[in-house]
């Protein structure tokens, strides 16, 4: 319900299929990542940048971005907030 984030460079992903926005430098996550690069499922959004936030989808692909998780946690809290106020603006209608 929250239609589209903008996870960088223009790149925009499906909120309602994002399960985690994670950092990457663990080790669980590294082998996540390398697990989803070996079966097909890694999306590099980077533009060759450094990844700072790993993002996790319900289909279980990977998604890299250059931006900082809490940065597109504040994204989809916008997300949600505006989405709301359609709801909200929606049922005045009715």
């Amino acid at each position: 319900m929250y239609g589209l984030v903008n996870i960088g460079f223009g790149n925009m992903i499906v909120a309602d299929r994002v399960v985690a926005i994670v950092n990457p430098e663990s080790a669980p996550i590294k082998r996540l990542k390398e697990q989803a690069k070996d079966d097909g499922k890694l999306i590099d959004a980077t533009y060759g940048r450094k990844t700072r936030s790993i993002i996790i989808t319900d289909s279980n692909h990977i998604i890299l971005s250059a931006i900082q998780p809490e940065t597109i946690a504040l994204r989809f809290k916008q997300a949600f907030e505006e989405f709301g106020k359609l709801v909200k603006n929606e049922k005045k209608r009715e």
